[in-house]
């Protein structure tokens, strides 16, 4: 868990914004932002570490014994931890809103809401919002920065998490793997399937589902008809179409080229989005389910009904 997070002297809100470290942004965009972070763990052929956003291990590292065979498993954040972690906050004199990984990826929303119906005995005083991202991965990171930007912008703490229930569903992600290797390995494809699938280059197109669950969408044969697909999914479902002037981040495993070649194509296909397209890596717990090979892409857009 992380400790000692404290709180920008020039924030000039009285809460703090805070997630789980698979929103998968840097620490410095993190830092730079005013974002607090409490982190999942993972094991890595045994050894635990924390998701710390790869200072622990850095995650071309961490990729490369993916490929040479570790084994991964992961582990949410348990009451305990967030109530170990809310507390620096509050014992600070702050309120917090805290959004966790999307309900239909993981439990750790659960333990954050024991943890707040806890501490609100013990803070009385203090406010303490829990909300279901129904998000993941840099898709969670854009609706934290969007957060920030109404934050810093002079928003409260009621008035951001109504907005954060409204609107966490406008952030659209869509995901494609070009190798379904580690799919195979924890069970999400059947062995007959994924090999079938490598052998025709068949490449699961996915997205965040409105309950925040990761469904397959479509089969693409061929990873440069996947990275096409991307750029007709955001024509088809960004915010204002072509006039699209909002961020848009991408998230890879080991994989940047592949993430570099969709970036490309959207800063093409929309020269008023808000700066360029930020590449972020998938962090090691969404990257321990997915390993290497995948790319996914998020902007902002038509709410998701399905």
């Amino acid at each position: 868990m992380i400790k000692g997070q404290k709180v920008k002297e020039n924030n000039m809100s009285n809460y703090v914004i805070s997630c789980c470290s698979t929103a998968d942004l840097t620490r410095e965009h993190m830092l730079e932002r005013n974002i607090k972070y409490a982190c999942f763990h993972y094991e890595l052929d045994g050894k635990e570490y924390m998701d710390d956003l790869g200072q622990s291990m850095p995650l071309p590292d961490f990729y490369k014994a993916m490929e040479a065979g570790a084994m991964t498993k992961t582990s949410q954040i348990n009451q305990e931890e967030y109530m170990e972690y809310f507390r620096q906050f509050l014992d600070e004199g702050y309120d917090v809103l805290h959004c966790a990984l999307s309900s239909g990826i993981s439990g750790t929303v659960n333990s954050a809401r024991l943890a707040k119906e806890a501490l609100e005995e013990e803070y009385p005083d203090r406010k303490i919002y829990v909300i279901d991202s129904l998000a993941a991965s840099s898709g969670f990171g854009l609706l934290m920065d969007k957060l920030a930007d109404l934050r810093d912008s002079g928003m409260d703490i009621d008035t951001l998490a109504n907005w954060t229930m409204e609107h966490r569903l406008e952030v659209n992600h869509w995901f494609f793997s070009s190798d379904l290797t580690f799919f195979i390995r924890g069970g999400r494809i059947s062995k007959t399937a994924g090999f079938v699938g490598n052998v025709l280059n068949i490449c699961p197109f996915m997205n965040v589902s409105n309950e925040g669950k990761l469904i397959v969408r479509e089969k693409i044969r061929t990873k440069k008809k996947a990275i096409k697909e991307m750029l007709v999914k955001m024509q088809a479902l960004c915010k204002d179409g072509a006039d699209y002037s909002d961020k848009v981040y991408i998230s890879n495993s080991a994989c940047y080229e592949d993430a570099r070649a969709v970036a490309d194509l959207i800063e093409a296909a929309f020269p008023k989005m808000k700066g360029k397209v930020e590449i972020n890596d998938i962090g090691t717990t969404i990257g321990s389910h997915t390993g290497p090979g995948t790319v996914a892409l998020f902007f902002w857009g038509n709410k998701r009904e399905d």
